[in-house]
């Protein structure tokens, strides 16, 4: 993973993916580190060279939210990368407790998904486990060897790559949202497994985690291929699960009267249960 600190690492990736001309600096000769400088991100922030040395290299890990602000303008984060970068500089003892029940899927979330048998529905948590899904949804991942966690569907399942036809953009998605993930709690050790696992496993994985990016799920599109119903084209969202706000549920829809929603349709179809043949009364077979 790293020697270094979740916010020093972060902050390390996030200065190396910048280059001078993306915040207005200019470029003279040949640079001897990826990115910008530490002292230029310091100028931009406004803060000394100094200060912000000790913030990469973990020995000032409490900075004023007027520093994390400048430092998030300098870096040019995104609200979600902003976000992430709060919650890293906050100390262990203020970070939100873990109060277990992560993979417990209530009763009645699990009715109202069983109940959408056109659109295919599922929750995850935090590492991207697959903690339940609708018939429809276990139809629709029904290439894959389990349907147990997305990133190592992605990365590890030989089917990933064809199931994802911008699998580019699946792959990086992942990763930024187990980033993210992670942020709430560098120390969860689904987490750490699951990234452990990962990275000893997909290069690919490896360089996208060293990254740094960070994402939450959201509204998007998606282009899928089943191996039975063909292309999908489907629209996704994601919804924080109340009562346990470490989950989402990840709903797929269909345009109405598309080629993707009569895909659905076939999925219904060979989703449901066979029906036993009628049981006949009296008299020998004929």
């Amino acid at each position: 993973m790293s020697n270094g600190t979740p916010l020093g690492d972060f902050l390390r990736a996030r200065r190396e993916a910048l280059k001078p001309h993306d915040v207005g600096l200019p470029e003279h000769g040949r640079r001897r580190v990826p990115g910008l400088r530490r002292e230029e991100v310091a100028l931009l922030a406004g803060v000394s060279s100094d200060y912000y040395v000790r913030l990469e290299q973990g020995r000032e890990s409490s900075p004023s939210p007027q520093v994390v602000e400048a430092v998030a303008q300098a870096l040019r984060l995104d609200a979600a990368a902003t976000d992430h970068l709060n919650r890293l500089c906050l100390a262990s003892s203020r970070r939100p407790r873990d109060r277990g029940g992560r993979d417990q899927v209530s009763g009645q979330l699990l009715e109202l998904m069983d109940g959408w048998e056109h659109t295919p529905a599922f929750v995850l948590g935090p590492a991207l486990d697959v903690l339940a899904g609708n018939s429809l949804a276990t139809a629709l991942h029904r290439g894959f060897e389990r349907f147990d966690n997305l990133a190592r569907m992605v990365f590890l399942d030989p089917a990933g790559r064809a199931f994802y036809q911008e699998w580019e953009r699946a792959a990086r998605s992942c990763v930024a949202e187990l980033r993210a993930a992670w942020g709430h709690d560098p120390k969860a050790e689904r987490i750490t497994a699951v990234v452990g696992e990962l990275c000893d496993a997909s290069e690919e994985f490896a360089a996208l985690w060293r990254l740094h990016e960070v994402k939450g799920k959201s509204q998007e599109s998606k282009h899928l291929r089943h191996p039975e119903v063909g292309d999908l084209h489907i629209r996704f969202a994601a919804f924080t699960v109340n009562g346990a706000p470490h989950q989402q549920l990840v709903v797929y829809q269909a345009e109405p009267a598309s080629p993707t929603a009569a895909a659905f349709e076939e999925l219904r179809i060979m989703a449901m249960p066979p029906v036993a043949a009628p049981h006949r009364h009296g008299g020998a077979c004929r």
